[in-house]
Parts: structure tokens; C-alpha cells; sequence
């Protein structure tokens, strides 16, 4: 089984080695037959792991010892359990409809053989970061993927709006990246070594220890600890404040928008956070931290999605909103109703951002949903798909979203934590928001009269099979995994992997009210957010089908409100203006003060004026008279007695 292990990360990167070094040699058919199938070796290999996971096998060891110093030994290893397991099948599985999907998407593209190495290394990086035993691995997966990422959203590099956007996602993960290697270097320093299993058994008495950050002011460590990792967790996972590189990132290829932001890098941090339950279990005020950075995130950035026209942008700002409900369940306490939302949510937004790209495929690429409408009669598979994503996303009874947003719901209603209540209500209110812009989006885009210009409109049609394949495929998952909502949540799969305290069992009282998918759907009927779901999207319904006059009327009714949500907060103009600004201003501040006057001024022109004077000075006594050297010695020898006398 070990070899299987193995196999799973190993396989995509030698395709992503295959096409990047050999693509011009072997042609673009060999180089997408070679990544797919490797990936798709990858995602059996995670299947046959899977099921051996169930059968009660995990695995906890090491690979190889990279480096040795002292005591401390840095190595590479895999954790095999319930939550690696699960990730790994979701990974390969999306990554897989990805890889089949971009031959469709990146037909004709010079750089196709480089997109497909790219993603295949991406693939490699994640597989890396789920399945490792210990934070050296886990923070070479979380570099990795970011590494390749950038590549992924600049893919285009002749674009200016590509380098600007992943030079932003770049700048803004390493802040979030900071933060996580402090976390990891203050475990190191704790506990001595960066193995899981370890660092978890010794937690319970760094609990107990304080640090001062600050002089006179004793901070827990365990709070520390957690705090800086999960500021790793908010850039990776793109969360409030640092949420502002993921819809620029819109500027990549719609492939990567689905494998980046449905499945993979964008989950890191939530997976990371539900790894570490041990740590963050002991701290309430990191917990905290967490329902309030998640409850922010989750309906300002909702709103924000509200006025977006360009149809990647919608699914890219409800990407933020849906990881800021897994982001309230992991302060809640509910891990596994978090892991549980971030499996259903990969596969419904999967097929949300590969929907958006089989539309832009034929509207040749116009992204604007003002120029579309009535596609559904152009483009019935891809209407379909996104109708159940989009029901899905939205929380309708019997679609996977639902039962785990309202899972996270319920979980936050239960919690004691600091700001739960806080949470609760941004939660809440989040799901009328939610499926008013996914039916805004829906109705935008497929019904009513058609926007686009005639010659667009001649040639409307639908996608080829190896763009609608994949979303037939992930619209499975999208109706049905949630349906395994009973022993993934409220069962015992996840037992011995996360660590929940008796005080925090929020998951547990919502579980012994748990009776079955088909109870909870009837008690949905009775629910706030049920209803709340409803008047969403026959609100967008309303609007964008019957009145649909009435959105620019709306939109100049509340003019100051409308710009504040299209200017998302002027949150990009602060940090331009107080970052690159104030770059720019220090700079400004070195060169005029420390370069010119200091350097130049002091330094350079300062030493070469001092030799000039001291060589005026001494040129008096060069007169090449006699009595003026005789003069001259007389008092050097006077200057040196009365020094030495002294």
C-alpha cells in the first residue's frame, strides 16, 4: 500500500515533468494524453486508498529524513487517515475534470503544453500538502502550490492585467505566509520537532506556557501558536483582509479558476485549520478570531458579488463567501462540518467556474453577463448543469450545498464561543445574498432576451463533450454527496483524526438531532434560511426575468451604496494608497534624505570635500621655503612632546 502512497503525488508530477520539458517533442495530443493519465492513475490510486482508509488502515510514517541537526530531524512523510483520504479523492477528482476540460478550453493556445505541466505540477504540490505528517512537508505543499499558482493566474503573461494580478496574489500569500512560518517556527521551538502526532501530544502543555510579545503583556502560547497559522490560513484561504488576490486572479484561464479556487488552494488553509483541531481546540481566543474573520468574510463578501457583471467574478467573490462559511464552522468547533462543505462546495463550484468558461466559450470570450441572455436554448448541457450547481449553491433541500451550509448553520447556533452569535447572524443573512447573485448569474445568463450581437449570436452553440463531460460528471457529486451527511458529520468517520473538547461539542448536540437526510430536509421547510433561500432567488427571478428594468433603477436608488459594493470597500484603494503608496513615499524618503544627502552628500561628496580642505590646509606648509619647514618640525615636535608628556 505504501507504493500506492507514493504513486498518488509522484504520477502527476511526472506528467507535469513529461509536458513541460518534452511538449514540444512529443505535440499537444501526447501531452494532455500523458497528464490526464497519469492524474487519472493518481485518482484511482486515491480511490483504492480510500477504501482501504474505510476499512480501518491508516498510516502515519516516514519517507525519508531530509536533513538531521541535533535532535531535531526534518523529514518527509505521509499522515493516511479519514481526512487525507477524503481530500485526496476530491483533489484528483476535480483536478482530473479539469485536465479532460482544458483541452476544450485551451484549444489553440500556444502555451498549451506549458498550461497542462502547470497544472499537473499544481496537482503534485496539493497532494504533497494534504498527505504530509509534519510541517516541513506541509509548508513545501503550501509554498508549492503558491508557486504555481502565480504561474497559473499570470499564464497570459502578455496581458498587463495577468502579471498585475499574480504579482498580487503573490505579495498578499506571502503576508498570510509569514505569519504561518512564524507559527511553525514557535512549534519548533516548543516542542522540538515538526512531526504531527508529536507536537499534538506535547500540546496539552504548551497550553499551560506564556510568551510576552509585547513586555509586561503574557500571551498564551498555545494562542500564539494558532493565531500565526491561521494568518497563513487567511491568505491561502483568502479571507478578510486578505481576501483581494483571489478575483484578480480571474485574469488565468477559467481551468485554473476551478482547480485553484473550487478544490485546492484556496481549501488549504480550512484543511489546514481542521488538521490542527489538537492546537486550535485549546485556545477560545484563536477560535474566536476565526467565527469573526469567517463571519466578515462570508456576507461583505457576498454583497460585493451582488454588482459584479463579469461571470467569473460572480463565482469568484461566492468563492470568498462559501470559504467564510467554512472558515465560522472551524471556530465553531464543527471541523467536519467545514471538511464537509469544502468536499460539496468543490464540486458545485467546479461546475459554477467551468459552466462560466463553457459560456465564454461561446461567446468568444466575452465574460460581461449584460451582453448574454437566453443561452438555455443554445446550450442545454451546460444549462442544466449549472441550474443544479446553482440550486446547490444556493441550499435547496436535497442538493449537497444544503446540507452542509446548513449543517454550518445550525453548528454556529450551538456554539458558546466568543462571537458566535455574531457569526450566526452573518451566516444567516448570507443566504438570502447567496442565492440572489448564483440566480442573477442563472438568469442573466441563459434567459431572457438575448444581449449579444448578431454575429455572436450566429454562431452560439454548445461546448464540445470534453467541456460538458466534465460538468455532467462533477454535477453528480454536486446533487449527491451531501447525502452523506449522516456518518461523515455526525458518524464517527472522523474519530481519532479531529479532536473536538467536551465544552465545543456543537456538532454533537446538532447530532442527536440529526434524523436522517430525509428529516432534515422536512425540518428545512420550517427553517429561516430555507425561506431566506427561497425569496432569493425569486427575488433574482423577478428582477431578471419579469422587472428587469427595475436593477438600474435599484442600482440609482442607492447610488453611495451601489459604488461602495462596486468599489469593494475601497479596500484595493487603502492598500494601494497605505502599502504601495507608502512604499513608494519611504522610498521616496531614502532616496532624497539617505541616498542624496546622506550617501552622496555626507559620505561621498562629504569625505572627498575633507580631503580637499585638509590639502589646502597642509599646501601652506608646502612653500618650499626652509624656515617655514624648520617652523613646521619645530611644532610637530612640540605637538608630540607636550602628547607624550601628557
Amino acid at each position: 500500500m505504501q507504493t500506492l502512497y507514493l504513486l498518488v503525488p509522484i504520477a502527476p508530477l511526472l506528467g507535469a515533468i513529461i509536458a513541460g520539458l518534452f511538449g514540444r517533442q512529443i505535440g499537444t495530443v501526447w501531452s494532455h494524453r500523458a497528464t490526464i493519465s497519469l492524474v487519472f492513475i493518481s485518482f484511482i490510486a486515491s480511490l483504492i486508498i480510500f477504501v482501504d482508509v474505510l476499512g480501518g488502515n491508516v498510516f502515519n510514517g516516514t519517507v525519508y529524513t531530509w536533513l538531521v541537526t541535533g535532535d531535531t530531524h526534518f523529514e518527509i512523510g505521509f499522515l493516511i487517515d479519514q481526512l487525507t483520504a477524503t481530500m485526496m479523492v476530491v483533489v484528483s477528482l476535480v483536478s482530473l475534470m479539469v485536465h479532460v476540460y482544458t483541452i476544450g478550453y485551451m484549444h489553440g493556445d500556444p502555451g498549451y503544453q506549458r498550461f497542462f505541466s502547470y497544472i499537473s505540477l499544481f496537482t503534485f504540490s496539493m497532494m504533497m500538502l494534504v498527505m504530509s505528517n509534519n510541517f516541513l512537508q506541509l509548508f513545501f505543499g503550501w509554498e508549492a502550490v503558491g508557486l504555481v499558482s502565480y504561474l497559473l493566474i499570470g499564464f497570459w503573461y502578455t496581458r498587463p492585467t495577468a502579471i498585475y494580478a499574480n504579482l498580487k496574489a503573490f505579495l498578499v500569500n506571502r503576508v498570510g505566509d509569514f505569519g504561518f512560518l512564524l507559527g511553525i517556527a514557535l512549534v519548533l521551538s516548543y516542542c522540538g520537532t515538526l512531526d504531527y502526532a508529536d507536537v499534538f501530544e506535547q500540546a496539552p502543555e504548551i497550553a499551560k506556557q506564556t510568551i510576552e510579545i509585547i513586555p509586561g503583556s503574557s500571551w498564551l502560547v498555545i494562542t500564539v501558536i494558532c493565531i500565526l497559522l491561521f494568518i497563513g490560513a487567511m491568505g491561502k484561504s483568502a479571507q478578510f483582509p486578505l481576501h483581494v488576490w483571489l478575483p484578480d486572479s480571474m485574469e488565468g484561464p477559467t481551468p485554473i479558476s476551478a482547480l485553484i479556487h473550487a478544490a485546492t488552494m484556496v481549501t488549504a488553509g480550512i484543511f489546514m485549520v481542521a488538521r490542527m483541531s489538537p492546537l486550535f481546540e485549546l485556545s477560545d481566543v484563536a477560535l474566536s478570531v476565526i467565527l469573526l474573520t469567517g463571519g466578515i468574510t462570508t456576507l461583505f463578501m457576498a454583497l460585493v458579488a451582488i454588482v459584479q457583471t463579469d461571470i467569473k467574478r460572480v463565482v469568484a467573490y461566492s468563492t470568498l463567501s462559501q470559504l467564510g462559511y467554512m472558515t465560522v464552522a472551524l471556530g465553531a468547533s464543527a471541523y467536519s462540518a467545514a471538511i464537509f462543505h469544502l468536499m460539496t462546495h468543490a464540486f458545485f463550484k467546479a461546475v459554477l467556474f467551468l459552466g462560466a468558461g463553457s459560456v465564454i466559450i461561446a461567446m468568444h470570450h466575452e465574460q460581461n453577463m449584460e451582453k448574454m441572455g437566453g443561452l438555455k436554448k443554445y446550450m442545454p448541457i451546460t444549462y442544466w448543469t449549472m441550474f443544479i450547481a446553482s440550486l446547490a449553491s444556493a441550499g435547496v433541500p436535497g442538493f449537497s450545498g444544503f446540507f452542509s451550509k446548513d449543517t454550518i448553520i445550525e453548528a454556529v447556533g450551538f456554539a458558546t464561543i466568543p462571537y458566535a452569535e455574531f457569526a450566526y447572524y452573518c451566516v444567516v443573512a448570507t443566504v438570502f445574498v447567496t442565492a440572489l447573485y448564483t440566480f442573477r448569474l442563472f438568469f442573466m445568463t441563459f434567459h431572457g432576451e438575448a444581449r449579444m450581437d448578431e454575429h455572436t449570436k450566429s454562431h452560439l452553440h454548445e461546448s464540445p463533450w470534453v467541456v460538458t463531460l466534465p460538468l455532467i460528471v462533477l454535477a453528480i457529486p454536486a446533487v449527491g454527496a451531501g447525502w452523506f451527511i449522516g456518518p461523515i458529520v455526525f458518524g464517527d468517520y472522523f474519530n481519532n483524526v479531529i479532536y473536538v473538547l467536551p465544552e465545543h461539542a456543537a456538532i454533537e448536540k446538532l447530532g442527536a438531532e440529526f434524523t436522517g437526510i430525509g428529516g432534515m430536509m422536512a425540518h428545512a421547510l420550517t427553517t429561516v434560511p430555507f425561506w431566506l433561500s427561497v425569496a432569493g432567488i425569486f427575488t433574482a427571478w423577478f428582477l431578471y426575468t419579469i422587472k428587469t428594468n427595475w436593477p438600474g433603477k435599484i442600482k440609482s436608488a442607492f447610488g453611495p451604496v451601489y459604488t461602495v459594493l462596486d468599489k469593494k470597500y475601497y479596500i484595493d484603494e487603502l492598500y494601494s494608497w497605505l502599502f504601495a503608496g507608502g512604499a513608494r513615499a519611504l522610498g521616496s524618503v531614502f532616496w532624497k534624505f539617505g541616498d542624496m544627502k546622506l550617501i552622496d552628500g555626507s559620505i561621498v561628496n562629504g569625505s572627498a570635500k575633507l580631503v580637499a580642505w585638509t590639502a589646502t590646509l597642509v599646501r601652506r606648509f608646502q612653500t618650499g621655503y626652509i624656515y617655514h619647514y624648520a617652523f613646521t618640525m619645530i611644532v610637530g615636535i612640540f605637538a608630540i612632546l607636550t602628547f607624550w608628556l601628557h
